[in-house]
């Protein structure tokens, strides 16, 4: 089976899957969706960028009663950002089902509003343990309706701490329900879990996504003294349209991005420790091309789904194998060719060795070369962001922007790039050349018949 004609879902739930162009299903769709929709309990093995939040998000709305207003179905994931992208996918799913209420609960989030829209029970909640669980303890989420609940990404969950959250909320939700779990790594831990909550499950493996011989991996021998030269030397040599660089300390994020703008790249820093707007803002950024290069942590670079990424580069090299494996699997996906570079120094050979006995074979080793003088060579991405201080809540679309750009402010469409619309501002990317033009044109004009605020990002 690899048509979703060929699964008993809901006509609107089909005519959202084709109108988003998915043409055939994936190995772990192929696998998981059948004993999904049937109600079983089913525990996999798949990685990100592997379908497996189509799985579960299909899973879900097909068993969704809008009629009845109460949560249905619950989905944690360990980071704000995978909640809000696995989010983002469950509303594209659900366009043909009217009203259809989600809401993500992630800690570092301001109380007060989450509470308010809890006032009328929604029918997803997409969040992180710690959140969700308070909201629990406290009686502003009622879980006794539930009828699926997702762990994704398990496996993350439990390294960050969380295995106490997630037995907690077990027992504050309806005793009777369906339990998905998504895991890239099958640890005793996890098995541990899957005994405790859930009842003869399906159990599904599944291999990488994409070919491991699309994916160039390089070894870079080079000191932490020189390390920034070569970063900078590799991204004039591939001119990528958009490359991640991992760190493994959240501090080295920020310096390495910085030393990068110093040289003309359009770079941003992605950890935990910014709040939840500055983060938002980062990845927009970085999906809209308005930044080219995003340098992040492991943690927080956890289950973003970055489309058409033909760099990684690894900093420092990864703790483990399996990280690395990670990193590597960022790049090459759908068809795709992809490059993963590693920056090793003398005192990290002993990692080294151990990630090219899990390969299998040496990796193709280099000798570092600088990025010339240090002297600044402008590399800036083709987009700008635009913020316009309006969004959901003033029933704000994305073709509302899209009209007000191509028509009083006279821009060809082709020249504007990704718009994202939040609760309470959207994100425009324009030409860069054109993006003042737009700003003014913007901020003379009217979206929807009204004047909202418009400044540059970045």
């Amino acid at each position: 089976m690899t048509d979703f004609q060929q699964l008993p879902l809901s006509p609107a739930l089909l005519a959202a899957v084709e109108g988003i162009g998915y043409a055939s299903m994936t190995a772990i769709q192929r696998e998981a969706l059948p004993p999904i929709l049937e109600g079983r309990d089913v525990i996999a093995q798949a990685r990100t960028g592997s379908g497996k939040t189509a799985a579960f998000a299909l899973g879900l709305l097909q068993r969704i009663d809008v009629r009845q207003v109460r949560l249905q179905a619950l989905v944690l994931c360990p980071t704000r950002e995978l909640a809000d992208q696995v989010s983002k996918a469950i509303r594209r799913f659900a366009a043909n089902l009217p009203n259809v209420k989600l809401l993500t609960l992630c800690g570092g989030m301001p109380l007060g509003p989450q509470l308010a829209s809890l006032e009328h029970d929604p029918h997803i909640v997409v969040g992180t343990p710690g959140r969700v669980q308070e909201h629990l303890k406290r009686g502003s989420l009622h879980g006794g309706g539930i009828k699926v609940f997702v762990l994704d990404e398990a496996d993350r969950m439990l390294d960050m701490g969380f295995e106490e959250a997630m037995d907690d909320i077990v027992k504050r939700i309806a005793k009777h329900h369906q339990t998905l779990l998504f895991s890239a790594t099958y640890p005793d831990a996890i098995r541990a879990i899957s005994a405790r909550m859930q009842h003869d499950p399906v159990d599904i493996a599944v291999e990488e996504t994409h070919d491991e011989s699309s994916i160039e991996q390089r070894v870079v021998e080079a000191e932490p003294s020189v390390k920034a030269d070569v970063l900078g030397r590799i991204l004039t040599q591939e001119k990528p349209e958009a490359a991640l660089v991992f760190c493994n300390m959240r501090k080295d994020t920020e310096s390495v991005a910085a030393e990068l703008d110093r040289r003309g790249f359009s770079a941003l820093a992605l950890h935990g420790d910014l709040d939840q707007r500055d983060r938002d803002e980062v990845l927009v950024r970085f999906a809209n091309r308005s930044c080219t290069v995003l340098v992040a942590t492991d943690v927080a670079a956890r289950g973003l789904d970055i489309a058409n990424l033909p760099l990684v580069v690894s900093y420092d090299v990864a703790h483990d194998p399996d990280t690395h494996t990670h990193r590597v699997g960022r790049t090459g996906r759908a068809g795709a060719t992809g490059l993963a570079i590693v920056l090793a120094g003398s005192r990290e050979l002993n990692k080294l060795r151990a990630i090219e006995e899990r390969v299998g074979a040496p990796l193709g080793r280099y000798p570092a070369k600088g990025g010339g003088d240090g002297r600044k060579v402008l590399n800036l991405a083709p987009m700008k962001t635009l913020v316009i201080d309006g969004g959901r809540k003033d029933k704000m679309r994305p073709g509302d922007i899209l009209g007000a750009l191509t028509g009083d402010a006279g821009l060809d469409g082709k020249d504007i790039g990704k718009i994202d619309v939040y609760a309470t501002r959207a994100y425009v990317a324009i030409r860069r050349d054109l993006a003042n033009k737009a700003l003014e044109r913007l901020r003379a004009g009217k979206i929807k018949g009204r004047n909202f605020r418009v400044r540059p990002l970045g």
